[in-house]
């Protein structure tokens, strides 16, 4: 059987006049997107192109809710109840939803971004009220995160969830990220390499050690300078491995 691993990106994250990304080119590589909604990026105007962008590319299109926080990129932890996280998030999918059934698509998946990410895969409440919450607005949608515990409570709980982690990112000892505050370029090959050992269930920390790491999407940040090269050298050596890369759930 054919191993296979979705390769996913970050885009829509341009506001009004100012551009962040090379969004057209990431999609031409990349097989799932997920879209900013406005609260730590991108704009109405923006969401439309990004999501008929990689419609017309034949990417599976999903939202990408942030906490409220335009002015650092929705990398800062906002303090907030788990009820008004899960309120951030409707109230941002509800909006990306609108326009993907304008734009005639229906989404794919939630994945929430920057530090609300990092919050979810602490908080199994978080995750688990968020994936429920969710369902309301699409039945069926998966919640995107990485692999733990709060993962683990979302499966528990019978709700559908997809594992994913970023390849573009190192890791910690106990599996999270070890987040930039402004993303520098990476060597492309050597993320193409974890990105091959992470499809095959493990990465290696920076300490040296090899930890699991069962994913079934890898992210490539979409605001890192030199995105579009990572992206591609990550796509071509995984399929130079025999890795189809390919949306979650698509044959």
């Amino acid at each position: 059987m054919t191993l296979s691993i979705d390769l996913n990106a970050d885009a829509g994250e341009s506001f009004g006049r100012w551009k962040l990304g090379a969004d057209e080119e990431l999609f031409a590589v990349v097989s799932t997107v997920n879209i900013a909604c406005g609260y730590h990026a991108g704009d109405p105007v923006n969401m439309r192109k990004a999501v008929a962008g990689a419609r017309d590319a034949g990417c599976a299109v999903g939202a990408h809710p942030g906490y409220p926080d335009l002015l650092g990129f929705g990398r800062r932890a906002i303090p907030a109840t788990v009820s008004d996280t899960v309120d951030y998030v409707l109230y941002q999918v509800g909006a990306l939803t609108a326009i993907a059934a304008d734009e005639g698509i229906e989404l794919t998946h939630v994945k929430p971004h920057g530090s609300l990410m990092g919050t979810t895969v602490r908080d199994a409440e978080l995750a688990v009220a968020m994936a429920r919450a969710i369902q309301s607005v699409q039945a069926g949608i998966p919640l995107v995160m990485s692999p733990g515990a709060a993962l683990d409570a979302v499966v528990a709980a019978g709700l559908p969830v997809t594992p994913e982690n970023a390849a573009d990112l190192d890791f910690d000892d106990n599996g999270f990220n070890v987040i930039e505050p402004v993303p520098a370029e990476k060597d492309p090959e050597a993320v193409a390499a974890r990105a091959v050992q992470m499809a095959r269930g493990s990465v290696e920390t920076v300490t040296g050690a090899t930890i699991p790491m069962p994913v079934t999407s890898l992210c490539i940040h979409g605001d890192r300078p030199n995105a579009v090269a990572v992206a591609t050298a990550v796509r071509r050596r995984l399929e130079a491995e025999g890795i189809d890369v390919r949306p979650v759930g698509r044959k």
